[in-house]
C-alpha cells in the first residue's frame, strides 16, 4: 500500500501557514539503519526528504571541523533544504537517530511541481521562514546568554519539538546525550555535563538513558531570575 502523505508538521500547525504535504504527490521512499548517514559534508543534499518514520540529526561543520547540531526532526518534518542553496557547498551532515524512513523528492522534481502547483512554493518559501527567524533566535541566544542561559532555552525549545506532556506535568523527551547537547548549545561535553548535573542537583530536571523530564515553570522561572550577565 503506498504512502499517504497527510497532515503536517508540529511548527506548520502552530503557525497555521500553507501545507506543502497538500501540494506534494509521493515521493521516492528510502530506508536507514541506526546511525546510518542520509547524506554527509562530502556531497550537497540533493534531495528534498520529508520523515516518515524515527528521526533524523541534522549538522553543519564549521570551518574548524567543530560539529554544531542544526536540528532533529521527526515524522511529518522536511530536511536537506539545503540542496536548493546555490554557491559555496554547506557542508551538512544528516544522521538517522534511530530507524528512519523518508520520501524524497529532487531539486528539478520540486522545481517542476511548483510551476504547476504555486502554492507549493509559498507553502515552501514560509517554511524557510520560519527556519531562518528560529535559527536566528539561536544564533542572537548564542551571542548575548551565558551557557547555562543557553542549555535552558536550548531544554525548552527541544522539549517543545520533541517532548509529549507526562502525568505530572513534566514534559518527557527523548535521550540526548550531552555529546549531542554540546553540538546544540555550542560548548564542550563537560561543560555540558557540569551544568546538567547542576540543574538535576537543584530539581530543574531529571535524566537518565531512558529520557529528559523537563518543568518547563521551573525553567521559565530560573530564566527570568537569572540576567544575561555571566
Amino acid at each position: 500500500m503506498p504512502y499517504q502523505i497527510t497532515g503536517s508538521g508540529p511548527a506548520l500547525q502552530k503557525a497555521q501557514l500553507e501545507d506543502p504535504l497538500v501540494h506534494l504527490p509521493c515521493g521516492r521512499i528510502s530506508e536507514y539503519r541506526k546511525n546510518q548517514t542520509v547524506y554527509s559534508q562530502d556531497e550537497r543534499p540533493q534531495n528534498l526528504c520529508l520523515v516518515i518514520d524515527g528521526r533524523v540529526k541534522v549538522s553543519r561543520l564549521t570551518p574548524e571541523g567543530r560539529q554544531v547540531v542544526v536540528d532533529i526532526y521527526q515524522p511529518d518534518e522536511f530536511f536537506g533544504e539545503a540542496a536548493f542553496v546555490a554557491g559555496s557547498h554547506p557542508a551538512e551532515v544528516a544522521v538517522a537517530l534511530e530507524p528512519l524512513k523518508v520520501m524524497a523528492w529532487g531539486v528539478a522534481e520540486i522545481e517542476d511541481i511548483v510551476t504547476r502547483r504555486p502554492k507549493l512554493g509559498i507553502a515552501l518559501l514560509q517554511l524557510l521562514v520560519q527556519r531562518t527567524l528560529d535559527l536566528g533566535t539561536r544564533i542572537e541566544s548564542f551571542s548575548v546568554d551565558t551557557i547555562p542561559r543557553r542549555l535552558a532555552r536550548s531544554l525548552l525549545r527541544l522539549s517543545d519539538r520533541l517532548g509529549q506532556q507526562a502525568d505530572d506535568g513534566s514534559i518527557r523527551m527523548i535521550p540526548l546525550t550531552h555529546e549531542f547537547l554540546s553540538q546544540y548549545v555550542g560548548t564542550s561535553r563537560e561543560i555540558i555535563t557540569h551544568h546538567m548535573n547542576e540543574f538535576r542537583r537543584q530539581g530543574y530536571l531529571r535524566y537518565s538513558r531512558k529520557g529528559i523530564l523537563v518543568d518547563r515553570l521551573a525553567w521559565q522561572e530560573w530564566l527570568n531570575q537569572n540576567s544575561t550577565a555571566a
